[in-house]
């Protein structure tokens, strides 16, 4: 057998698949070169902005991760869920991240680093016995700077990977993942039966167009997804975002992502996709970015989880996988600094 062939055939799997990621992940590790890492110190996030940052109960602490984040240079951070920090007199996600952002403030002072910024973000889901548009309007007036479509309650998260039986009012533990008509019925979903929004959600979308924050597409179904940026396009919202696009909740194609792009939507890849627990694969990824280019894309972590490396390290990772993978610095730059930036109106 020819030599080629043989060292080719060493690394198929029984099934006869090669191993292409292997081969392409071995090169990008051996070729990339970076500033030494030098523990505890987080580098190599100077600038950047997380727009998908996760401080709920379980998760990281919220003013230990901004006190990281503020060593580290970066440009801020925005919270798509943040815990209450064990507050009675604090209601709503701003609230909270204003608390947070005093107390950085006082350690600021003390420790003479500048503190990074903090913006709070609200899903719909968290209406807190209100209608959906009253606890809109009341978290917009709050100063949350993001607003996030049904995530874990959604109809399209409940048919993927199921949920406490107890939100739809059974017993028992995490279910498995629900027929499409159950999830339906006890989930959220965006869309009427023509298959356009409902009102309730075009409203969200119109308040959303009006106070110029940013929107994000969350866990919604292709179907979701599309008729959603139809409402970006006629309302004129230009800071609209679908997460994590190539995670099994949201499985988009390059074409489709293309479109989305084109209609100004950003795309917002995330640590969690190219972690252990999805496993997508970074070359890919970082294919997808050159193909659609780098314009309407976005970088963030998704972190949050002690499963997960913090919310810093997180940002270090998925930048230096970009630009082991073929990203150029200044695209780096881009998609962390400068795109983040503009959905938050930095």
């Amino acid at each position: 057998m020819d030599p080629e062939l043989a060292a080719e055939a060493s690394l198929r799997a029984p099934n006869g698949a090669p191993y292409d990621r292997f081969v392409a992940s071995y090169r990008a590790r051996m070729g990339y070169r970076a500033e030494p890492l030098r523990p505890p110190a987080v580098t190599d996030v100077e600038g950047a902005i997380d727009i998908h940052c996760h401080a709920h109960e379980g998760q990281q602490d919220a003013l230990a991760v901004a006190q990281l984040a503020s060593a580290s240079g970066m440009g801020g951070l925005l919270f798509k869920s943040i815990r209450g920090r064990d507050r009675t007199d604090v209601v709503g996600p701003a609230g909270v991240v204003r608390e947070v952002a005093r107390d950085l403030a006082d350690w600021s002072d003390a420790t003479g680093v500048p503190p990074t910024r903090l913006w709070s973000g609200w899903i719909t889901s968290f209406t807190g016995g209100l209608s959906m548009t009253d606890a809109c309007r009341a978290n917009l007036d709050d100063g949350v700077s993001a607003v996030w479509m049904p995530v874990f309650r959604s109809a399209n998260t409940l048919s993927k990977v199921g949920g406490p039986p107890a939100w739809w009012g059974e017993t028992g533990e995490w279910s498995a993942p629900l027929p499409w008509e159950k999830a339906l019925a006890v989930g959220q979903y965006t869309l009427d039966g023509r298959g356009r929004l409902k009102p309730v959600y075009r409203e969200v979308f119109r308040m959303v167009a009006d106070a110029g924050v940013m929107v994000s597409f969350a866990h919604g179904t292709h179907d979701e997804i599309f008729a959603m940026a139809d409402a970006v396009r006629d309302l004129g919202i230009t800071r609209a975002v679908v997460d994590h696009p190539f995670s099994p909740f949201i499985d988009l194609s390059v074409p489709q992502l293309r479109e989305l792009a084109a209609a100004g939507v950003y795309l917002n890849f995330t640590y969690d996709e190219i972690s252990p627990l999805l496993g997508v694969d970074p070359a890919r990824m970082c294919a997808a970015i050159r193909e659609i280019g780098t314009g309407q894309v976005t970088l963030s972590s998704d972190a949050g989880e002690p499963l997960f490396p913090n919310t810093v390290e997180a940002m270090r990772l998925i930048r230096a996988h970009m630009r082991a993978f073929g990203l150029t610095d200044d695209e780096v730059h881009q998609v962390s600094v400068v795109n983040p930036g503009r959905l938050l109106g930095v």
